[in-house]
């Protein structure tokens, strides 16, 4: 049976709206810097919805828009679906929050970048001195306003809270940073790093829930802990190999996206895999 055509198609990943619900389906299209590429990276969106699931199921305690994640249990057409299997979730519809909340523990991207350039992070003045890569002293909460076209626009704490009010701005800091620390402490167990990551939530029926992907490759910057040292940008366990790449090239980041080597392909392959395998290994035991 063929399915319908997704009701959104985002850059990688597609939403059927049932309703009250939603299915989130992750392709294996690739994008950085908001343009997607034309080729696809194989198996991307299996490893993508397996360690967003995986995370879902660790901080259970945190709720978040979870219905099912086995396909054979969604509703016709849909009911195991050879292109849904083991790339789709069937979730709760809700209100979201349009501003992606990200943590940083480390000085690294377009953070660094604005170390470099002004001595502060999302606003706030740095102590001089500080090195590319370097832990910071405490996670720092860097917002940005989500944009479904177009690039995210970077604001202050005090901007958020201007715009979307101290309470709801509360809650959003707080889940933000006690998941990336909690995060940070399981993966430490495996040899990863956190470097940084983002978080996205809604509202339904009142109360703050945790949706969109969770802790993936796509949405986190992943370091091994064997590779890391400050000073340097460490080699990327995640997306940051593609950015790297398109870095060392002419592109001016805008559409249309310059083919890719086939053997930049294949690395992006393997490294989501490893993750993938790192990942679901400290995981598996639950949240304490």
């Amino acid at each position: 049976m063929n399915l319908p055509n997704p009701s959104y198609r985002g850059k990688v990943r597609d939403i059927y709206d049932l309703g009250d619900t939603l299915i989130l389906t992750s392709s294996d299209r690739i994008s950085a810097f908001d343009v997607v590429f034309s080729q696809l990276v194989p198996d991307k969106g299996k490893v993508l919805n397996r360690i967003s699931t995986a995370w879902f199921a660790f901080f259970q305690d945190i709720p978040n828009h979870i219905l099912e994640t086995d396909v054979s249990n969604f509703p016709v057409p849909f009911r195991d679906h050879p292109d849904l299997k083991d790339r789709s979730v069937l979730v709760k519809k809700c209100k979201r929050i349009d501003y992606e909340c990200v943590v940083r523990g480390y000085l690294s991207g377009s953070g660094w970048k604005e170390y470099k350039d002004v001595g502060t992070l999302a606003g706030k003045t740095l102590p001089k001195g500080l090195q590319e890569s370097q832990k910071l002293s405490e996670p720092v909460f860097t917002p940005a306003v989500k944009n479904d076209q177009g690039h995210d626009e970077n604001i202050s704490e005090k901007e958020m809270e201007n715009r979307i009010g101290k309470e709801l701005f509360g809650i959003l800091k707080e889940k933000s940073i006690s998941i990336f620390n909690r995060a940070s402490e399981v993966v430490d167990r495996v040899g990863i790093v956190l470097c940084d990551t983002k978080f996205e939530f809604g509202v339904l029926d009142g109360e703050v829930i945790l949706i969109d992907e969770l802790l993936t490759p796509d949405s986190s910057r992943y370091w091994s802990a064997e590779t890391y040292s400050p000073g340097i940008s460490p080699p990327s366990m995640d997306k940051q190999i593609l950015r790297n790449y398109l870095e060392t090239t002419h592109w001016n980041k805008m559409p249309p996206a310059p083919d890719l080597p086939t053997d930049l392909v294949h690395v992006l392959r393997e490294k989501y895999q490893k993750i993938e395998e790192l990942i679901l290994s400290c995981t598996s035991q639950k949240s304490k």
